[in-house]
């Protein structure tokens, strides 16, 4: 049985109809729980780079929610200045958003990491331990091979020495780009040298392999197959170590703590 050109068409329109409201009604039923598990995971990925869980660690909800409430603050600096921002809730802030919104933020001075545009404000967040703080940890982001890679880096409480590294978003191949995810690389990172004896940003994924942290401070191993992806994270580490990035909170930090 044949139908006509518009009885097709309107059946094709009714279905899309019905789909696009499903769609858009499942949309709106998830937002919570997906910005929930957002939030879990920014958690999860905070308590893996401080060194205070596994990288992988099959923990439970309500232990992450609870380690990471004894164990961390999260506060909202302005970048330029490092100086402390109190009226923006740093729990419902998000720094990428901020990064695209021409309202909050600026035109990115040119840079080898590729990074457009820096936001007003910025998530940085505090190790604690018994009142005292610990280390702490920094967003970082910048582009490898085949787009923006995303994560943290934490410090050390002198601001200079690395305590860990991990990427929570990115698009670089499997095992060659991809390896930044592999637990063997990040293993590497903690205790070498974010800055030079000068306070110049010198870490660098050097090709081939790097020396012990004695003997080799300032490199680690590059990722085999995967130059442009290394040189990815030496660019953009050295930028948000920089001044256009939080050379002015570390500068702060240094001057408060008197390290």
């Amino acid at each position: 049985m044949q139908h006509s050109t518009g009885y097709v068409v309107g059946f094709a329109t009714a279905v899309c109809l019905v789909c696009a409201v499903f769609v858009s009604g499942a949309a709106v039923g998830l937002k919570d729980r997906q910005a929930a598990n957002k939030l879990l995971d920014r958690q999860q990925k905070v308590l893996t780079v401080a060194g205070l869980i596994e990288d992988g660690a099959d923990l439970s909800r309500e232990e992450i929610g609870s380690l990471y409430a004894s164990s961390i603050q999260a506060r909202v600096i302005d970048l330029a200045t490092g100086e402390p921002n109190e009226s923006i809730d740093p729990a419902k802030f998000d720094q990428v958003a901020a990064s695209k919104d021409p309202e909050r933020s600026s035109k990115a001075p040119e840079n080898a990491s590729k990074i457009m545009r820096l936001p007003n404000q910025a998530l940085v967040f505090d190790i604690v331990k018994d009142g005292e703080r610990r280390g702490l940890i920094l967003p970082i982001e910048g582009y490898g091979l085949w787009g923006t890679l995303y994560g943290y880096l934490a410090l050390e409480p002198d601001a200079r020495t690395i305590l860990g590294i991990t990427f929570y978003q990115h698009k670089e191949t499997p095992g060659l780009g991809g390896e930044v995810d592999n637990p063997r690389w990040k293993a590497l990172w903690p205790g070498r040298m974010a800055f030079n004896e000068r306070g110049v940003p010198s870490i660098a994924v050097k090709k081939g392999p790097a020396g012990s942290v004695s003997e080799d401070p300032y490199n680690v191993d590059g990722l085999s197959g995967a130059t442009l992806t290394s040189r990815g994270v030496t660019n953009l580490l050295r930028f948000w170590l920089g001044d256009d990035g939080f050379g002015p909170y570390l500068e702060k930090y240094r001057a408060q703590t008197g390290v």
